[in-house]
């Protein structure tokens, strides 16, 4: 016999139900997929991209005995810069991500190096490491060939590696310590052999310990750059008793990722000269 019902019959929307099914797959994703659908894109990585995540935040600089000089550090994620507006706020050095890999030069490159060094700041270049895609030297060898140079004109800072947890992947690249090691080793004899000048080191102590097992051999070589969102710069990598630069914030004014040279500006200039 036929049902009789008290009342009508109300379909469910379509927008419930495709997110009702939406929802009910993304249980059954496996946690690659997921994984997946976090991880950056190639080629945006930039200086300090782990810190937050990793080390945290505590604290700002506060007024310190030795002379220190304000410097920024930008890639193509901060697009066309107000290098006026950071000269006027007391900025006197620029780091400008030049490559990553062998697969990505930032297309923001000439207006962030360039300009920086157009309004009277010292300036140099950067290259994001990917010691998983290609060897050192090979990623040397296209951060010299983009934008990594150095020439001695007063102005021009030795090239940076940036080295730090893995943005894609494993924090260590998939690396031992031993093979990180040589990884670095490789880049940093390369760039010295095409330019002259030994690169800087940009690093947090935390993935230095961890990727290269603390590694102290590179220090009477090549300054340290550390990178750590506090109010000092902690416990330095082995080898290192003092830091040449500090990454001390990803929040600052203008440009987010500020900068403390670890002297006065003649010290940033005596950087340059070589």
């Amino acid at each position: 016999m036929p049902v009789h019902r008290s009342g009508p019959v109300h379909p469910r929307p379509l927008t419930a139900v495709v997110a009702a099914l939406l929802a009910a797959l993304s249980l059954t994703l496996p946690l690659s997929t997921a994984h997946a659908a976090t991880t950056p894109t190639r080629g945006s990585a930039h200086m300090g991209m782990g810190v937050l995540a990793h080390d945290g935040q505590d604290g700002t600089p506060g007024p310190r005995a030795v002379t220190q000089t304000e410097g920024v550090d930008v890639s193509g994620h901060q697009g066309n810069v107000a290098w006026s507006t950071l000269w006027s706020s007391g900025v006197r050095w620029a780091y400008t991500k030049a490559t990553e890999g062998t697969y990505y030069t930032n297309p923001y490159f000439a207006q962030q190096y360039v300009g920086s060094y157009d309004v009277g700041m010292i300036r140099g270049a950067y290259h994001f490491a990917t010691p998983d895609t290609t060897s050192g030297a090979t990623q040397a060898g296209y951060f010299v060939d983009h934008g990594g140079g150095w020439s001695k004109d007063g102005k021009t800072l030795p090239g940076a590696l940036d080295i730090e947890w893995n943005p894609y992947g494993a924090d260590c690249y998939g690396k031992s310590t031993s093979a990180m090691v040589s990884w670095i080793a490789d880049f940093l004899n390369t760039y010295k052999a095409r330019t002259g000048r030994d690169a800087v080191i940009y690093t947090a102590t935390s993935w230095w310990t961890e990727c290269t097992g603390d590694y102290g051999g590179f220090a009477s070589d090549n300054p340290l750059w550390i990178a750590r969102y506090a109010s000092d710069p902690g416990t330095l990598p082995a080898g290192w008793s003092y830091y040449t630069m500090w990454q001390y914030t990803s929040s600052g004014p203008t440009v987010g990722d500020h900068d403390k040279f670890n002297g006065a500006l003649d010290r940033v200039v005596a950087l340059a000269d070589g």
